[in-house]
């Protein structure tokens, strides 16, 4: 500030100075005041201390890292079903109350509060009678997917974080440009920073054949997008409302571990056949009118087939994340299950940057005796958050958390199993992001053969695992020391 008013500074520079520290100004007043969306005073502070210790390059980071979305807006985001559909919706859910109680599941009936916890969405209605097939090879995923997408015989609809246009996605999209050319109704959902390499230009045959394509929150001027946070990190297929995917894969070479920096590439994925692809297709109409301009989808028997029940037994919900939801369905039903969990603890995060309750939550139930084990990754992705990541997992150690590293490619799976009987899996990390500001499905099971196929793959990566002890960590160099703390203070914003 004494720059600005300083005579030997030449005036041009005095005012672009003094230009930004009214903006700084503002925007702090908009941080604390305006923005009632914010629900951590944790990160309204992290804003605060970079707007005023960086005022040029921290109101740049604001504009395009810190905005939130307006309940006012997202509003939009669930609510373009139309009446009838709503209706049908507030049945399920009401059906789903009396399923807890009365379950043939005892697993149900045991922990009947995480799914009394989640029942706050329409997507989240309980359903009892799917088939689950678990993948964590992505040749494995990919090459049943494909199969399914060719025997398509009314329509598809894909939403992913990432699609790249590469060997993999190429092979897709060539799927899709034979079924639109058959006449089945195809739409495509890619989010546009997490595909940021791909346009709408190089879907061109894709669209003449009939496919339709849109893309989550582009960017209204060309190169820059304003909207980096928020993201649709969703990875949802829907085909023929009888066969649907959820999990932690998108689409792209690198998730077949042909990319030489992450080697094998190890996640976990759903194949879900039952009344719980109908709620993957809920979520997805969600998306889809959120972004499409011209046709909406509405809510007919052709994406909700009377015949999509397939006489399995698994009992499913879906939980569902999106920026400004007060209520954190995914976060909140992790909490519950760490608050249920009576002897293990079993869980995969590539990004493990949580608040401060869940990492008590997590203390506490190793502290009372519960087997409580995380993985994560040996090599960084993303280097900032890596570093943020190692930094909170070490309370969690001195505190009889057993952590590990992956040393076999990179873990990328988003898992958690409790005492053999419930699990979650899907595309939401244990952290702020995406617990709070990006848009998340997650996928919770109360089944015992489910999570038995969970718990024999958690051990199979424990084998080619190392595990982070207490010593190993305080072995670090200075200079990582200084990047922890550095990321440690960045965290309740990454």
């Amino acid at each position: 500030m004494q720059l600005i008013f300083d005579p030997g500074v030449s005036p041009i520079y005095r005012g672009v100075l003094a230009f930004f520290f009214v903006i700084n100004v503002i925007l702090a007043f908009v941080i604390v005041f305006l923005d009632r969306d914010r629900r951590d005073a944790t990160a309204t502070w992290a804003w605060l201390f970079l707007l005023f210790v960086m005022p040029i390059l921290g109101f740049f980071i604001y504009i395009f890292f810190g905005r939130g979305i307006r309940k006012k807006r997202e509003r939009g985001f669930a609510h373009n079903q139309i009446e009838d559909g709503m209706k049908r919706v507030q049945s399920q859910l009401q059906d789903s109350t009396n399923k807890i109680s009365d379950s043939d599941n005892p697993i149900v009936r045991k922990h009947h509060d995480i799914a009394a916890t989640l029942l706050t969405k329409e997507p989240s209605f309980l359903s009892n009678d799917n088939n689950i097939d678990i993948y964590t090879d992505g040749h494995d995923l990919f090459n049943q997917m494909k199969e399914d997408l060719r025997n398509a015989k009314s329509y598809i609809h894909m939403e992913y974080y990432v699609l790249n246009l590469d060997g993999l996605g190429t092979e897709i999209i060539e799927i899709l440009e034979q079924k639109a050319e058959e006449g089945l109704e195809v739409k495509l959902l890619y989010d546009a920073v997490g595909s940021k390499s791909v346009h709408k230009s190089k879907f061109k045959k894709f669209q003449e054949n009939g496919g339709q394509v849109e893309a989550f929150f582009q960017a209204k001027i060309p190169l820059i997008n304003f909207r980096v946070n928020n993201r649709n990190h969703r990875k949802i297929v829907v085909i023929d409302g009888m066969t649907g995917y959820v999990g932690g894969f998108n689409v792209g070479d690198e998730y077949l571990g042909l990319n030489e920096k992450f080697g094998y590439w190890r996640d976990t994925h759903l194949r879900v056949r039952g009344d719980g692809v109908d709620a993957l297709q809920l979520s997805f109409i969600h998306d889809w009118n959120s972004q499409a301009k011209r046709e909406q989808l509405d809510y007919n028997d052709k994406y909700f087939p009377d015949n999509a029940h397939q006489g399995g037994d698994v009992s499913m919900q879906l939980a569902l994340s999106a920026p400004s939801d007060n209520w954190h369905q995914i976060e909140f039903g992790y909490m519950k299950m760490i608050m249920n969990a009576k002897e293990s603890i079993y869980m995969h995060s590539p990004y493990f940057i949580p608040d401060k309750g869940y990492i008590n939550a997590l203390r506490i139930a190793a502290k009372s005796g519960v087997d409580v084990r995380l993985i994560i990754p040996c090599k960084p992705d993303h280097i900032f958050v890596y570093w943020a990541t190692i930094s909170s997992v070490a309370q969690l150690i001195r505190d009889g958390v057993k952590v590990y590293t992956y040393e076999n490619g990179f873990i990328h799976s988003k898992m958690m199993i409790i005492d053999d009987e419930v699990a979650s899996v899907g595309s939401a990390n244990m952290d702020i992001r995406s617990f709070e500001l990006n848009f998340e499905i997650n996928a919770f099971m109360y089944d015992e053969r489910i999570t038995k196929q969970l718990k024999d793959a958690f051990f199979e990566d424990l084998k080619v695992s190392k595990e982070l002890t207490e010593a190993r960590y305080n072995q670090r160099s200075n200079w990582i020391k200084f990047k922890q703390a550095i990321a440690k203070l960045a965290s309740p914003v990454l």
